[in-house]
């Protein structure tokens, strides 16, 4: 049932589309505060503005049940605090308010007031909550249709909160209310009413719900890591680690040609290919590279590994660094039939920096360097002469003779490429050593840190929200 107030003092239709009594209405035009029962015009209200978002006749659900503004109330703390409060009704005429402050909702409706007095605690329907504030406000701004006259005298709010609850008692004079509240999101107001903006966030509201229920996190997780474990035990009864690949190769073998190693199988699922290498360095580096090949579709990974050792004895104590082995992994290998492609060199049998040209019977290799000097390799032992190219000629006319037989033969054999003897004893090879490994607890203990780690840094955020939170209380339960 629609009824319509016409404003005594500027003739404006007024209209209240839900079928109440009311004793007083705020002219929506020229905001004079009259009493329905004489037409008396009381006061001029302040109109509110800043913030409202919400418009009287404005419908919207919430819980499932629609309800209608019928009055706006801007309250004041002190100076410089104000919240708005939005009268509700529903079609069976029940009262209920959304009260917002920085952009925080709370939903609230009156209950009937527990005989127990409250002092520092609150027991409401079984629930305890503690106390948060006393604030005494009073009305700076109005406007809609009231039942009850508005009370323009000082009101103490007196407020007790439970997480994203809370209830509160409003006394004006000797009269006394009791509500019982809510958090109710932002995005539920904006779907449900449809406002035109929104006020933005400011702190942490009173109610406001941590971003995060760490209940269903924790209960999330445990069937996550459950389900791990189970697919955990399977893959390690139903599977096993063994050994693909084992070759000890040396190092002359690879000097100027990748070495292509026997085929092998890896079974299963996709898994880490676990890789050790071994070279008896002293003092010394070695480097393997190594190309993992899949037969099937010619997908390459590649890796370049040293491997170094030194050690001395300086200042009276002794030292060392490095290791001979080296252990690295290929992840994520699919299954297939695979195989090296491997080449290596060591400190003091480096391949030629620079244009290598051989002589034609082998024994001798000329290579040119970027600063204008050749040497001249003997490739039985290994021995290396550097001469000037500017004076060779001059200087020394047997190696000046065999440089030229030596480019006159590459001319003619472009291909050919002679093998460096390796003369040294004490590491002339180094070991490769593959591991298939379809079990592996890496991925299971990392996921199942990871989990923990986020539980926990979730606990301390929500008790560095909570404290936050209860800043702005004398009562805070947090020390300060």
């Amino acid at each position: 049932m629609m009824k319509t107030y016409v404003c005594p003092s500027c003739k404006t239709e007024n209209i209240l589309t839900i079928d109440i009594e009311i004793e007083q209405y705020i002219c929506k035009s020229c905001s004079m505060l009259v009493n329905t029962g004489s037409d008396e015009i009381e006061k001029k209200i302040k109109k509110p503005t800043e913030n409202v978002v919400l418009e009287v006749g404005q419908k919207g659900k919430i819980d499932g049940i629609e309800y209608q503004v019928v009055a706006i109330v801007v309250r004041k703390y002190g100076s410089s605090v104000f919240w708005r409060e939005y009268y509700l009704k529903d079609k069976d005429k029940n009262d209920a308010f959304l009260s917002e402050s920085s952009g925080h909702w709370v939903f609230l409706q009156p209950k009937e007031m527990p005989k127990k007095e409250f002092k520092f605690h609150a027991e409401f329907e079984g629930k305890k909550y503690r106390w948060y504030e006393s604030t005494p406000n009073n009305i700076d701004s109005a406007t809609g249709f009231f039942e009850d006259k508005i009370k323009f005298s000082l009101a103490t709010y007196k407020e007790f909160v439970n997480g994203t609850e809370m209830v509160s008692t409003e006394q004006v004079g000797t009269e006394r209310n009791f509500f019982w509240g809510k958090h109710i999101p932002k995005s539920e107001i904006k779907r449900q009413f449809k406002p035109s903006y929104m006020p933005n966030y400011s702190g942490i509201g009173i109610v406001q719900s941590y971003y995060v229920n760490i209940k269903q996190l924790v209960n999330v997780f445990a069937v996550v890591a459950l389900l791990m474990s189970v697919f955990q035990l399977y893959n390690t009864v139903s599977r096993t680690n063994y050994e693909v690949f084992n070759d000890r190769i040396r190092f002359d073998s690879v000097r100027n040609k990748e070495l292509i190693s026997k085929s092998f199988d890896l079974n299963g699922a996709s898994a880490p290919l676990n890789v050790k290498l071994y070279s008896n360095v002293d003092n010394s580096w070695a480097n393997v590279e190594l190309s993992l090949i899949n037969e099937k579709t010619n997908e390459i990974e590649y890796t370049s590994q040293d491997i170094e050792q030194y050690h001395g004895y300086e200042d009276g104590e002794s030292w060392s660094e490095g290791d001979k082995n080296r252990e690295f992994n290929f992840c994520g290998v699919a299954p297939g039939k695979y195989h090296f492609a491997i080449n290596a060199q060591k400190q003091g049998f480096e391949q030629p920096n620079g244009e290598t040209f051989y002589s034609p019977d082998g024994t001798r290799s000329f290579t040119y360097d970027e600063f204008g000097f050749v040497d001249v390799t003997t490739l039985a032992t290994g021995e290396k002469v550097s001469y000037n190219l500017s004076n060779l000629q001059t200087n020394d006319s047997i190696v000046y003779s065999e440089l030229e037989k030596a480019k006159e033969f590459k001319l003619k054999n472009p291909n050919f490429s002679a093998t460096f003897p390796d003369t040294d004893t004490l590491n002339p090879t180094f070991d490769i050593q593959a591991f298939w490994r379809p079990v592996s607890f890496w991925n299971y203990f990392i996921i199942i840190g990871i989990m923990v780690v986020l539980v926990l840094l979730n606990y301390w955020g929500k008790y560095a929200f909570d404290k936050a939170k209860w800043e702005n209380s004398n009562y805070s339960p947090f020390d300060k």
